[in-house]
């Protein structure tokens, strides 16, 4: 059987809400807001009894999405915010937006901190690294063709 797609990517989140205002500030499209509990949701993640806020984010061409997630039960238990760019496991999620220097503008207004420098990338991208609520690192992209 051949994959279909990827579905979504998920982040762990302290505020739900600054976050969410966060991505719709950058364009992602809020898609609905849940709670998540019970006996089947902690066997699917191994954690036993779960609360969870969850949110839905819909990128503006309909086909990513980004699961945020805040943890009411169990209390979360580590913390890879301030891992270094080449530690192990996932980094960040990489956006492309139209206008690298707009986008960080507006950005800026709602707490993101540049990460580095905004840099071109062999005249076909200018690139940025970003941290945005709760120290999320998050890429921006801007194609220059």
């Amino acid at each position: 059987m051949a994959l279909k797609r990827m579905d979504n990517v998920g982040i762990v989140v302290e505020d739900l809400s600054v976050t969410i205002d966060f991505f719709c500030e950058l364009g992602l499209a809020l898609e609905g807001r849940a709670t998540i509990e019970g006996e089947w949701a902690g066997r699917v993640t191994g954690l036993g009894n779960q609360h969870v806020e969850i949110a839905m984010m819909r990128t503006p061409d309909g086909h990513s999405r980004i699961e945020l997630s805040r943890f009411l039960t169990p209390p979360v238990v580590a913390d890879h915010r301030n891992a270094p760019v080449n530690a192990l496991g996932y980094l960040r999620v990489m956006f492309t937006v139209d206008d690298i220097d707009e986008t960080l503008e507006r950005l800026r207004a709602r707490g993101a901190e540049l990460v580095g420098e905004v840099v071109d990338y062999q005249d076909v991208y200018r690139l940025c690294y970003i941290r945005g609520p709760g120290g999320l690192l998050i890429g921006l992209a801007q194609e220059l063709t």
